[in-house]
């Protein structure tokens, strides 16, 4: 990949990656409540369903399942249902255990499979990903290079930008509950993030393909 398309590629996916979207609520949410170890298996399901986004659109399967109507539908509505489902949850489930006991907390292997699965179904059910990338890629090929080199070179450098915006936005998130009860930065957190995964769902419902 040629070295000024790297450069543009990365400041272009820097800046859009600087806007807090579903993946990034759920990363800090699981940094405050299970500190960094929350947050490194949320990051690892994230880049796991980017890795396989991404290598649909190197196949072409990205732009074939987006030129189908039906199919494009299927996924607005499974990644719409899965947001709301995890807004609804966020909202409305009893908290069993205080917060300030399990803020902080490293999660049990079968906690911490919950949340990477969390985390991928989150990133790879949303079209919009799919519509993003799409259009986004492309633009910084080479084609006199080798296309698969530039994909990988492309999500590298994606994955590296992601994991440094998350963990921007999840030690700034950790900073400040230093100075606010913990168990009140967790429920309120928790309630945010509720209504905002209710609404980006609601909205998901609302996009097009084109």
């Amino acid at each position: 990949m040629a070295l000024h398309l790297w450069l543009t590629f990365s400041l272009a996916y820097l800046l859009t990656s600087l806007t807090p979207g579903p993946n990034v609520l759920l990363t800090v949410r699981n940094a405050l409540r299970h500190g960094p170890a929350g947050m490194g298996v949320t990051l690892f399901g994230n880049l796991l369903a980017q890795l396989l986004v991404i290598s649909a659109v190197a196949w072409g399967v990205g732009a074939m399942l987006l030129a189908l109507p039906t199919a494009f539908l299927v996924l607005k509505v499974v990644g719409a249902g899965y947001l709301i489902y995890l807004g609804a949850r966020q909202l409305f489930a009893r908290q069993s255990v205080p917060a300030a006991a399990t803020e902080g907390a490293v999660p049990a292997a079968q906690s911490k499979w919950r949340i990477g699965t969390e985390a991928f179904l989150v990133s790879a059910s949303n079209p919009k990903t799919l519509i993003f990338f799409c259009a986004f890629l492309p633009q910084f090929l080479d084609h006199g290079r080798p296309i698969a080199e530039q994909f990988a070179v492309m999500y590298l450098t994606s994955a590296a930008i992601v994991c440094g915006v998350h963990s921007f936005y999840c030690f700034s998130a950790l900073h400040f509950s230093k100075h606010v009860k913990a168990s009140r930065v967790v429920a309120a957190l928790k309630r945010a993030t509720g209504a905002l995964f209710i609404g980006l769902g609601v909205r998901l419902l609302s996009a097009r393909a084109v």
